[in-house]
């Protein structure tokens, strides 16, 4: 290791590789030391939500912390496939520049410029598309089916536009749902009701790609929505010297209709 510290953007990652490889080395830390690919991937999904919800917050100082543990996580997951031979940082940071490089023609090639995003979105989708075709993959196969369900079926439902298969307008898509949502009412048993409730998700999800909405974001703003009026009818209860026990079901939506009309 090097005992004049490198300096710059790149010399700070080459920094931060450098310590994951002391962490690792037989005088390092045990409990990195033990750690697996597959060991690391649950931290690497866990980083990436809280840096999601760090960036979704508006706090610039937080998403800096948050994307900072995403990157060690990513770095840290090189430097496992880097012990095992397969590729180091370099190899990882040259294939991602090589391939934004191929996927900007209108920056960087002798595509014309592009005003619009959405110009460039399409230019991009044909773009992938050749890619796959080139490596004999199927339109979806790339879609990782680990990540969010939502995320997911909004993603495959992308996918899937790009050759036709899809709603015109997104009144169509609200029509789907209607008929998922009496689909659902009808079902019989549990595996049934099981299946409807996941079509009905998956509707919704076609629904918030046409408005041009994030459906997971959405629903983690109602999550986070709901935890924080929660929260606030403990505090009033608390401060009423009450308890769930003592309120009705009536009560406990008057109470929560209370603490909407607060916010």
């Amino acid at each position: 290791m090097s005992s004049d510290p490198p300096s710059g953007a790149g010399a700070a990652l080459e920094r931060l590789d450098q310590l994951i490889a002391r962490l690792r080395a037989p005088d390092g830390c045990p409990w990195d030391r033990q750690q697996t690919t597959t060991s690391v991937t649950p931290y690497l999904l866990e980083e990436a939500f809280e840096a999601a919800e760090a960036v979704e917050s508006g706090q610039p100082a937080e998403a800096r912390g948050e994307l900072g543990d995403l990157l060690f996580q990513v770095v840290f997951m090189v430097r496992l496939y880097q012990e095992q031979g397969h590729f180091d940082l370099r190899q990882v940071i040259e294939t991602v520049h090589a391939k934004m490089t191929r996927r900007h023609p209108h920056v960087f090639g002798d595509q014309d410029a592009m005003q619009r995003a959405e110009q460039v979105r399409d230019l991009w989708g044909q773009i992938k598309n050749q890619e796959r075709r080139d490596s004999g993959q199927g339109l979806l196969q790339s879609v990782p089916l680990s990540a969010p369900a939502l995320v997911v079926a909004q993603r495959m439902g992308s996918r899937a536009a790009r050759v036709g298969f899809d709603w015109r307008q997104a009144h169509q898509v609200l029509d789907k749902v209607a008929e998922e949502c009496r689909e659902l009412r009808q079902a019989g048993d549990d595996e049934q009701a099981a299946a409807e409730l996941g079509d009905l998700f998956f509707a919704l999800a076609q629904w918030a790609r046409h408005r041009g909405l994030d459906s997971e974001a959405c629903l983690r703003a109602a999550n986070r929505r709901f935890r924080r009026r929660f929260s606030q009818m403990e505090k009033i209860l608390k401060q009423r010297g009450l308890a769930w026990e003592s309120l009705s079901l009536e009560q406990m939506n008057q109470l929560w209709e209370e603490v909407k009309a607060a916010e």
